[in-house]
């Protein structure tokens, strides 16, 4: 059997407490918008394409296997691994492969750009006017390869885009196609860590939400829209674009987006382990069935 691992009620509470602290500077902005009936184009995107609430995540668990010195109560047992076999499986193949693969750092974010590709402003998903306008979008669309290996962000492709693109990702081919320097996959990398809550610590899934939290960022830093005048949550600082269709924009692009795909593989190898020491708890559960 795995070993347990004690935690004294001093270290168990500095760490809820400083992880519900380190939540509660990331999320507040949101919070308080959302009492206002306020939106932020950008930010509000991880707390309503991700199923997360801000209150799940501000919630602190250890993880699987840790559990606090003298407590009457009982941690996370093997049931609780055993009911998410399923996902923790789907999770390892998937992120197994994408570390695997090499990185394509040639994209430049032309996704958010297939997106409104021959579409008139008012079509558009956001308010905000296209920075260089249909006619001069299509433009950059249609002078530049196309190469997304990302699913969720190729679905949003327009019909006219479609074609473009050299990939075909479906959403039940995943592992095949994505890449660890797709923006997509390190923001999913939040997604794949939440799904595995609370059996993985929730630092963990901190660690992915900030990093989802900085390449939306450039996400839509490097999309087609005009955001002038723009506030960011936890900096104030005001809204530059990057500008992916100049060699300035894209040497710009490619460097953070290297950036984040050290991030993101160091989070992948995380989780990757973290995935298989919960398998190893059920093949031990399974051999001791096998033996009685």
């Amino acid at each position: 059997m795995q070993e347990r691992i004690v935690l004294e009620e001093a270290v168990w509470r500095a760490r809820a407490a400083a992880h519900e602290a380190r939540v509660d500077a990331l999320v507040g902005d949101h919070l308080a918008r959302r009492q206002a009936g306020a939106k932020h184009p950008v930010h509000d995107f991880l707390f309503t394409y991700y199923s997360f609430r801000p209150a799940q995540l501000r919630r602190w668990s250890p993880g699987y296997g840790v559990e606090l010195a003298g407590a009457d109560s009982a941690p996370l047992a093997d049931p609780d691994v055993v009911a998410k076999r399923p996902v923790i499986e789907s999770i390892h193949a998937l992120l197994t492969a994408t570390a695997g693969r090499p990185a394509n750092f040639g994209c430049f974010g032309m996704h958010e750009w297939a997106m409104v590709y021959r579409l008139s402003e008012d079509e558009t998903r956001h308010p905000a006017p296209l920075r260089l306008g249909p006619a001069g979008t299509d433009e950059v669309v249609e002078s530049h390869r196309i190469g997304c290996s990302h699913f969720d962000a190729y679905r949003f492709f327009t019909p006219s885009a479609r074609p473009l693109n050299t990939l075909s990702p479906t959403s039940g081919d995943r592992p095949a196609f994505e890449q660890p320097a797709c923006l997509h996959a390190g923001m999913d990398l939040y997604k794949h860590a939440f799904r595995l809550a609370p059996l993985i610590p929730s630092e963990l899934v901190a660690d992915a939400f900030e990093l989802a939290w900085d390449i939306r960022t450039l996400d839509m830093r490097a999309a087609p829209y005009d955001f002038a005048g723009l506030r960011m949550d936890r900096t104030g600082e005001e809204w530059t674009p990057v500008r992916i269709e100049t060699p300035q924009g894209k040497q710009e692009y490619m460097q953070a987006q290297q950036q984040f795909a050290e991030r993101g593989q160091a989070i992948r190898r995380v989780l990757i382990a973290a995935c298989e020491r919960l398998m190893d708890v059920q093949a031990q559960d399974d051999q001791q069935d096998t033996s009685v």
